[in-house]
């Protein structure tokens, strides 16, 4: 609604003119989106490249090495005959599953360790304790505890991911402007409104930075599993390949692993862009 203001008796709008500014700074960001997007398929593109050259020309061994166009002939053979589709259709179950539930629990637990002293007292020993433990030494007695089926790889993916979202949580309420929340306290905010228009906001890019390092380590805990148990998976498909040495299908399973990863952290850098945007200006 147009801004007015009263002169002589007159009502006079004020509202500045509608200029292209608006405008100019979305295709700015437009642009700098798309510049970004063309610098990590040109990255992407190098790389494989590169890595095409060494596997032809330096090993000359399929024994030590696969090219990248070796590995993607192997896709596309285990594409064709539904195998790939399989293996990556199981591990995708593990990982969602997984991810989801550290995700939940683990923004949860942040929150209340960040909003009480004495949780954060209780809890931090077993957070900083329990997320130093190595993982993969103990990932044989979740095989035991849950069997060789799904929940063994679920529970190796939680126990994975829950720590770093736990600890970016409780950064990101920590860090929320003091100042900020004095001022609105001062207007008469709630501890619920504080909470919904101060400390979440500036929690959020903390906490979309955990889930971001979440996927790596989900995607391993994925592989952990299944190397000490599994009947399908990519992880499950990996090693069989590394035991008869057929390393074309091992490093296929590996670049749909890898593909994996890029694609669930762009779309939580999409995310974030769509949350916090005010970052990206």
């Amino acid at each position: 609604m147009a801004e007015k203001a009263v002169q002589s008796g007159a009502v006079v709008d004020v509202t500045p003119p509608a200029g292209p500014t608006g405008r100019r700074k979305r295709q700015s960001r437009s642009g700098r989106a798309a510049r970004a997007q063309m610098t990590a398929a040109l990255s992407v593109f190098i790389g494989l490249t590169l890595w095409e050259i060494a596997g032809r020309y330096l090993v000359k061994n399929t024994l030590f090495l696969a090219t990248p166009l070796q590995a993607l002939g192997k896709i596309g053979s285990t594409l064709a005959t539904g195998e790939l589709q399989h293996h990556a259709w199981v591990s995708m179950q593990e990982f969602l599953i997984g991810f989801v539930a550290a995700s939940l629990a683990g923004i949860l637990i942040g929150l209340f360790i960040a909003r009480s002293e004495h949780t954060a007292n209780a809890l931090n020993p077993w957070v900083s304790g329990i997320y130093a433990t190595p993982i993969v030494a103990i990932s044989p007695l979740f095989i035991l505890w849950f069997g060789i089926g799904i929940w063994s790889k679920v529970a190796v993916v939680i126990s994975l991911v829950v720590f770093p979202v736990i600890i970016n949580t409780e950064v990101g309420i920590r860090s929320a402007d003091k100042q900020l929340i004095e001022m609105v306290r001062a207007f008469g905010a709630t501890q619920t409104q504080v909470f919904w228009k101060v400390s979440l906001p500036a929690a959020t890019p903390f906490i979309l930075a955990g889930l971001r390092l979440g996927v790596g380590r989900g995607l391993i805990g994925v592989v952990v599993g299944e190397l000490f148990g599994a009947r399908a998976g990519l992880g499950f498909m990996v090693v069989q390949a590394a035991e008869v040495f057929d390393m074309p299908l091992l490093f296929a399973g590996i670049l749909v692993l890898a593909a994996s990863g890029i694609v669930f952290t762009a779309a939580f850098r999409a995310l974030e862009r769509h949350l916090v945007p005010w970052h990206y200006q």
